[in-house]
């Protein structure tokens, strides 16, 4: 185990829903024990304001998100990453930045919310939707019994959590 909290970077392109979503929850989920942070390869400049307002109704405090370009996280000072999770198919299709501490990698997508069509309601339930896939697996990754398990064996748990149909 570590004697400090685990970094965690999830990744999308646009930076403004999923990530977003998914350093939120890992950051109320951990408990201290993980880290988490969000980022980019072509960052939207702003957070969604769907993503804003369901978490502002879940009470987190959405003065800290933003929406910010991955080379932050492959930048000297940058926090040593633990693991780096893609949550949208593009970003993991992308070359990545090389990051510091050799993190342990998986992709972990999940429907773009931002994209669906229709009124606000449907909008609203895409958006809860991702929220609920998101939690689900990274509730599950915050369970797994890090200190007891090898790195080829915490590698097939992360590949596994990414697959699962996070119901």
């Amino acid at each position: 185990m570590a004697d400090r909290p685990f970094n965690v970077l999830f990744l999308c392109t646009g930076n403004s829903a999923r990530s977003i979503m998914a350093e939120a929850i890992i950051n109320r989920e951990a408990m201290g024990k993980f880290k988490g942070y969000s980022a980019g390869s072509h960052p939207k400049g702003e957070v969604h304001p769907k993503t804003l307002q369901l978490l502002s109704r879940l009470n987190y405090d959405i003065s800290q998100f933003r929406s910010k370009d991955w080379q932050e996280f492959a930048a000297p000072g940058a926090p040593q990453l633990d693991f780096v999770f893609t949550v949208c198919d593009n970003a993991a299709n992308e070359v990545c930045p090389v990051w510091p501490g050799q993190p342990m990698t998986a992709h972990w997508g999940v429907p773009d919310p931002a994209e669906v069509e229709g009124n606000d309601v449907i909008k609203a339930l895409a958006f809860a939707d991702t929220y609920r896939m998101l939690n689900n697996r990274i509730s599950i990754f915050v369970n797994l019994p890090l200190g007891s398990l090898d790195q080829l064996s915490l590698q097939r748990r992360l590949d596994e959590i990414g697959k699962s149909r996070a119901s």
